[in-house]
């Protein structure tokens, strides 16, 4: 078997994605996604990375990843060369499940688990008839009401971010005692509404200095919350292991991070207690299983993210499936009853709070169709010569 093709598709009324498909001569194709930089990506996997793929066989794909990283000339950064790497590198692992006949999770070395929770953060907008799942918005203006509907569909745990609203104030350099008072309400409603049958997560997207992010931390302490997400930006780790030494409230991070050689520093500087990456951007499947077992060594549970999109869920289920410390999968329930069903022709089931993997070889997952055809769709091509 040999790769004859490889596909970049870009959607522009869906920013940010690019998704790849690898073809090869027996007739099997295989899917990846990236959410980031797609024109970008679409250039660089014709340039650089398709012509170290072409012709060759997709299933050794510990060599392609090397060879794709040595010609990438890439730092342990997230870019475009990394992100490029990552949704081949996951088309590569579902070709080789396909090619085996076997679902991803026993190709990455076989099942451990049944089923994962799931929690669901908030994003997204409202479905076609109204609000009912505009979580986004539910987060601020309804918060208890918003975690009665997600534990009624047996879902325990979510995500919100209410301290965003106030970065812009200072840079996130300084949060007022008002501004404090503020985002600790959503919080308060939620307890007020479920006690402690909802686990709650707060993520902060990178967006504080460290004085202010240990403020927000003690301010949120006492609604125990799950854990405190990207509090502060990935480039100190010394400031996050700080961050980790004044609370006792785990610290998640961090899906901003890519390759095995970060993740290496911030598990010798002891600086999470809870790791997350995103398949999409930090080197594919198979840096992301390398991550996971090395947190293991460290004693850490590991909580793929997955606010992004449809293949990068299935590849995140796959992989929970298997490692032994997964401990929880990011879902966005709004997501999964809109946009990703006019991509995909399948989606991971989540039933009763808890997600699991299909059992179709590979990803058990496809592009539908009509996405090529849309209006929007942008598609770049690299092929052998003579390949159709």
């Amino acid at each position: 078997m040999k790769i004859t093709k490889i596909e970049t598709l870009r959607l522009n009324d869906i920013g940010g994605f690019a998704w790849v498909q690898i073809h090869t001569d027996t007739g099997l194709i295989g899917l990846g996604e990236t959410p980031n930089f797609p024109h970008s990506v679409a250039t660089f996997i014709d340039e650089v990375l398709a012509p170290k793929l072409l012709g060759e066989n997709p299933l050794d794909i510990e060599r392609h990843w090397q060879a794709m990283f040595k010609a990438s000339r890439t730092s342990a950064n997230r870019g475009v060369n990394i992100c490029s790497i990552s949704a081949l590198d996951m088309a590569l692992w579902d070709l080789y499940g396909q090619a085996v006949k076997q679902p991803l999770y026993q190709v990455l070395g076989g099942r451990f688990r049944d089923e994962i929770r799931v929690y669901n953060t908030c994003a997204g907008g409202s479905a076609e008839g109204g609000e009912e799942w505009d979580d986004f918005a539910a987060q601020w203006k309804r918060p208890g009401e918003l975690a009665e509907s997600l534990l009624a569909e047996g879902i325990t745990a979510m995500k919100i971010w209410p301290f965003d609203r106030y970065v812009q104030k200072s840079n996130g350099q300084f949060i007022s005692a008002q501004d404090l008072e503020a985002g600790t309400r959503p919080f308060r409603e939620i307890r007020e509404a479920v006690g402690n049958k909802m686990d709650i997560a707060l993520e902060l997207h990178n967006n504080w200095n460290l004085p202010a992010a240990i403020q927000i931390s003690r301010a949120v302490e006492e609604y125990s919350p799950m854990w405190f997400e990207d509090c502060i930006t990935m480039n100190n780790l010394d400031a996050l292991r700080e961050l980790k030494r004044s609370t006792n409230v785990p610290v998640c991070a961090s899906e901003t991070l890519s390759t095995r050689w970060s993740f290496r520093e911030m598990f010798e500087k002891n600086a999470t207690d809870i790791v997350m990456i995103d398949i999409g951007w930090v080197g594919g499947l198979s840096e992301a299983r390398k991550i996971g077992y090395a947190a293991e060594t460290y004693a850490l549970p590991f909580a793929p993210h997955d606010c992004v999109g449809p293949v990068i869920l299935a590849a995140s289920v796959h992989l929970d499936m298997h490692l032994p410390n997964a401990v929880i999968q990011e879902t966005v329930r709004n997501f999964m009853r809109t946009w990703y069903l006019d991509l995909v022709d399948t989606l991971p089931v989540v039933q009763n709070g808890h997600i699991t993997a299909s059992e179709t070889p590979g990803l058990g997952m496809s592009l539908r169709p009509e996405v090529f055809t849309r209006p929007d769709a942008q598609l770049t091509v690299s092929k052998l010569d003579g390949a159709s």
